[in-house]
């Protein structure tokens, strides 16, 4: 659900990318009153995993379509919802500005379609209340669930909302939404099922990570955390390097949607789109999670061609999941070591 940017026009664009940002300052403010510096190599895995687990597209049976899970609903229950959300605007930043995944101007609107209504509605309003004090493996299987569809369709609506208020005529309002809302209750299912099964495994491991968060107590030790930091790595590294070939190779449920009824699922590219299209192909060195010399990737018959030859088994793929991950990972320290050097000098 990588908004482009010929999608919105530039107030929307603008209006968004200010709420984004005055939200990321708000999540850095809670975040140096309150994380503890041994949540730092927690946050780093998590993030390279939900990286990598963005590049797998799964196919939704009988639509032609994909979707791929957001993360934001797995974030804010292992990392709180401050945490939760820089996460993934950081996640979405490196996509967009390294791998061309998302535009420039849509940033804000991708930040907070994936990030507000998972850490800030669905998780506190939907899956603590269900979950309450009692952590069994069923109760978090059904909050995973019913959280993880809410916050995508509120996203996917977002989405809808904010095309109609960009004035893209194209994309008429009724018929995007019914486009819309029921693929991307789909995709919630299957993200919800991940969820629910990655934060069972987590709670069987280490249930003090989630004691941690749910009842703000001290984080649990380094040590303590060794297998989980050693199982999200691997997990990451075999997610972004060989199990991205696996990828549907059909369109994402936005590109879907607007396919359906534009006929193509791009729309026309107008004003200050251009020029911004032109700074994210000098900064993304890997367009399209590929080496830049693959110019005919994410074409329709670059995907006629991946249709027939799936897996796709892709160098460049593998490169940039292993390397985006690394970003990632590497953003975390610099953030979070940031915000506690904040923290320390505050208490001086």
């Amino acid at each position: 659900m990588h908004m482009a940017d010929a999608l919105l026009s530039p107030v929307v664009g603008g209006a968004m990318w200010a709420g984004t940002l005055g939200t990321i300052i708000y999540c850095s403010k809670k975040l140096k009153e309150k994380m503890d510096e041994r949540m730092i190599p927690l946050m780093g895995v998590l993030w390279a995993f939900i990286f990598a687990g963005q590049m797998i597209n799964f196919t939704i049976p009988g639509t032609g379509s994909s979707g791929h899970i957001g993360g934001g609903m797995l974030l804010a229950i292992l990392l709180g919802p401050y945490a939760a959300f820089i996460t993934i605007a950081s996640v979405l930043t490196v996509q967009c500005l390294f791998f061309a995944d998302g535009g420039i101007l849509a940033l804000g609107c991708n930040i907070w379609n994936l990030g507000v209504y998972p850490c800030f509605i669905a998780y506190p309003l939907i899956y603590r209340m269900i979950v309450r004090n009692n952590r069994s493996a069923k109760k978090i299987t059904i909050a995973s669930i019913v959280s993880a569809v809410a916050g995508l369709q509120l996203g996917a609506f977002s989405v809808v909302i904010q095309t109609l208020l960009s004035g893209k005529s194209e994309l008429p309002f009724a018929t995007f939404a019914l486009m819309m809302l029921p693929i991307h209750l789909a995709i919630g299912l299957v993200e919800g099922f991940i969820t629910a099964g990655v934060v069972n495994y987590v709670k069987s491991e280490r249930p003090e990570i989630l004691d941690s968060i749910e009842e703000s107590k001290t984080f649990a030790s380094r040590a303590s955390i060794k297998n989980i930091l050693i199982g999200f790595g691997i997990m990451s590294l075999i997610l972004g390097g060989a199990i991205s070939w696996f990828a549907s190779t059909h369109p994402d449920g936005l590109e879907w949607s607007i396919e359906k009824i534009y006929g193509t699922a791009e729309l026309p590219e107008k004003g200050i789109i251009p020029a911004l299209k032109k700074v994210q192909e000098k900064t993304a060195f890997l367009p399209d999670y590929g080496f830049k010399h693959d110019t005919g990737k994410g074409t329709k018959e670059h995907k006629d061609i991946s249709d027939k030859l799936w897996p796709v088994v892709d160098t460049g793929t593998s490169v940039a999941g292993l390397v985006g991950g690394l970003i990632v990972f590497g953003i975390v320290f610099l953030l979070g070591f940031g915000i506690m050097a904040l923290k320390r000098k505050s208490f001086k």
